[in-house]
């Protein structure tokens, strides 16, 4: 693949394409979590956060907005936005979550996330929202990297647990 941009279509996800998003999803955690963490952590987790059970249940929550990232027909990367009240922290109606933003590792440096983070801002803009914010572990130095170059800052931390550790997540946030 070559490493310029990509031409990448966004879309809400549909309920068939669940079983697409689970499989995107988890391979993109893998890739992400897998170094640096406990495998039994990472595996506890995924069964937890990613299994398909768990993500169609988000999925019918009215207040979460899953849109997928597409190659062609081919989804490699996504975005899961919360309202209130299914924001997992902060629960300020004038804010919106990015409660996940993966990409899977192939198309990263492509495009792909930062298109994702900027339908997430104009999302919240469309709905009068005064700030975007979302949580990122804190050694996700490529991830914060990343958001800090589009804008958004740290502004307060989190206790995460992730199996049988507690780790540390940044809330990032940037305001209109």
């Amino acid at each position: 693949m070559p490493t310029d941009k990509i031409d990448l279509t966004i879309t809400p996800l549909k309920k068939k394409e669940l079983p697409k998003l689970v499989n995107v999803a988890r391979e993109a955690f893998l890739q992400a979590f897998t170094e640096g963490n406990k495998p039994e952590n990472v595996s506890a987790y995924l069964d937890e956060a990613f299994a398909y059970s768990q993500i169609a249940k988000e999925f019918q929550e009215a207040a979460s907005h899953f849109y997928v990232g597409k190659l062609e027909d081919t989804i490699i990367g996504y975005t899961k936005i919360n309202e209130v009240p299914a924001q997992t922290d902060i629960h300020d109606p004038v804010s919106l979550e990015i409660a996940r933003l993966y990409v899977l590792e192939e198309y990263l440096g492509k495009g792909v996330g930062k298109k994702l983070l900027d339908f997430g801002i104009d999302f919240a803009k469309e709905k009068g929202k005064k700030y975007l914010w979302l949580g990122v572990w804190e050694h996700n130095a490529r991830a914060i990297r990343f958001y800090e170059k589009n804008g958004l800052r740290i502004f307060d931390s989190h206790p995460f647990p992730f199996g049988d550790e507690m780790q540390t997540d940044y809330l990032m946030r940037i305001d209109f």
